[in-house]
């Protein structure tokens, strides 16, 4: 069995990766386990000049790299772009600040000197999806390693040439052979992995589904877990929005990555005095998204990641227009080459309606219209997920009561949600637990040592 990587947007074969043996597995278990030995006694110091290496041969070959992620997963080329120098700028930041957010903590007690240590576990299993390939691994390879463990990345099928990089990315930085390792393996050697001793802990980016089953498996053997799953993040339009801010950014934050981000906005709920406004130039803009071939530098948005992808985004549009939604723009896939579907936005989308109650990933708005922002907030809150949520105002009221009232782990005002370094990432709900990102993603598989000394 293998890996597959296929171009969607020509729906041409790149490449097939063979699966890895279950002897190769045990190897590479196995070499992990000798690096973590290596690797946490490797001074901060040393960890952190490793990283700006690495940061570095990403920053010098940043187009190849940005092209690889293209020609995987069909995202833009300025995207990919995107993607890869905010990797580089990531390594950075947790090379720089690691040591700061690892420091020993003092805590006054009755002690001579007593305290918290941060200390690392041992190696980490990551499960990542395709729609980010190199971020979603970064974003916490990179706080971990400076923590002191090592990582295996089980990455996803589609992508299996970025995977092959991001192993080599490291050790031509110069990181000891097993600090960061590359599993080509099927979902039942990936249980077996996350039941092995030898790891201490597992964190899956993807769906639900997938995240309860990693969740299980790791409750059972008593592993550490992080959880960032599905959301269907709501995009409220305040009474004090400004259009011409709004509309636009309401336009990237739902067509960004294709549309096939778990922090896309997806639910636009728009306060009723609004809402004429809001849908004609939301709709109009949506209706003018350059969509093409994903290596033309005027292409804002690619295919999606596969066919099944494609049918299922369909599937849902359509059976939500049957259930009595209307189509402002789009609604329905081209005929062609490649995995396309339209930006489209649907209003009258009835409660019962797929639109209404499934995670859409893909560029399809969904426009609900309220009375008021005690409204929009009910509504936003009324979903299983809570990963990120924005509202747009020039109202610091309303603003603040979109930050206390969402429930959800990220929210951006007159911002479209994104994730950054600096601040914790993660969500609440079905959305999962655990956070990456920031002091809090950098202590998240450590061991939390309190210290006494009498």
């Amino acid at each position: 069995m293998s890996f597959i990587a296929i171009n969607p947007a020509t729906e041409i074969v790149l490449g097939e990766y063979p699966l890895h043996s279950a002897s190769e597995i045990e190897g590479k278990l196995a070499g992990a386990a000798d690096a973590y030995r290596l690797w946490r006694a490797t001074p901060l110091e040393a960890r952190a000049r490793l990283m700006v290496s690495a940061a570095e041969l990403l920053e010098g070959e940043l187009p190849v790299v940005a092209e690889l992620l293209t020609s995987e997963m069909g995202k833009s080329f300025n995207a990919a772009r995107g993607e890869v120098a905010k990797c580089a700028m990531t390594m950075r930041y947790f090379a720089e600040h690691a040591a700061t957010f690892l420091a020993t903590e003092p805590i006054e007690t009755s002690a001579s000197r007593s305290g918290v240590r941060f200390d690392p576990i041992g190696p980490i299993l990551a499960i990542m999806p395709w729609n980010f390939p190199l971020w979603q691994v970064i974003r916490f390879a990179a706080p971990t390693l400076m923590a002191g463990n090592v990582v295996l990345v089980k990455h996803a099928p589609n992508v299996p040439g970025a995977a092959a990089f991001i192993e080599d990315l490291f050790i031509r930085a110069g990181f000891p052979a097993g600090v960061v390792t590359n599993l080509y393996a099927d979902v039942d050697t990936v249980a077996k992995v996350i039941g092995d001793p030898r790891v201490a802990g597992v964190t899956i980016t993807g769906s639900e589904r997938a995240g309860r089953a990693v969740a299980e498996i790791a409750g059972r053997h008593l592993k550490k877990c992080v959880l960032e799953l599905g959301g269907s993040d709501p995009f409220i339009v305040g009474a004090h929005a400004d259009m011409d801010l709004t509309v636009p950014m309401a336009v990237t934050a739902r067509v960004q990555n294709n549309g096939q981000a778990c922090i896309a906005s997806k639910r636009f709920i728009v306060l009723r005095e609004r809402a004429d406004e809001f849908i004609s130039r939301f709709s109009a803009a949506m209706a003018d998204v350059p969509m093409g071939d994903p290596m033309d530098p005027e292409t804002v948005m690619g295919p999606l990641v596969s066919a099944p992808q494609r049918d299922l985004l369909a599937a849902q549009v359509a059976d939500s227009l049957a259930a009595g939604a209307t189509a402002a723009v789009g609604g329905a896939a081209p005929s062609g080459k490649g995995y396309y579907y339209p930006a489209t936005v649907l209003v009258d989308v009835p409660a019962h309606a797929r639109a209404a109650t499934e995670e859409l990933f893909g560029p399809v708005a969904v426009v609900h219209v309220v009375d008021d922002l005690a409204a929009a907030i009910a509504l936003a809150n009324d979903t299983p997920w809570g990963l990120g949520g924005s509202i747009w105002s020039a109202d610091p009221a309303e603003i603040d009561a979109a930050i206390e009232g969402l429930d959800v782990g990220v929210v951006f005002a007159n911002s479209i949600v994104v994730s950054m370094p600096e601040l914790p990432f993660g969500g609440t709900k079905n959305s999962g637990y655990g956070r990456e990102l920031s002091a809090y993603g950098v202590r998240e598989f450590t061991n939390v040592k309190s210290f006494y000394v009498a």
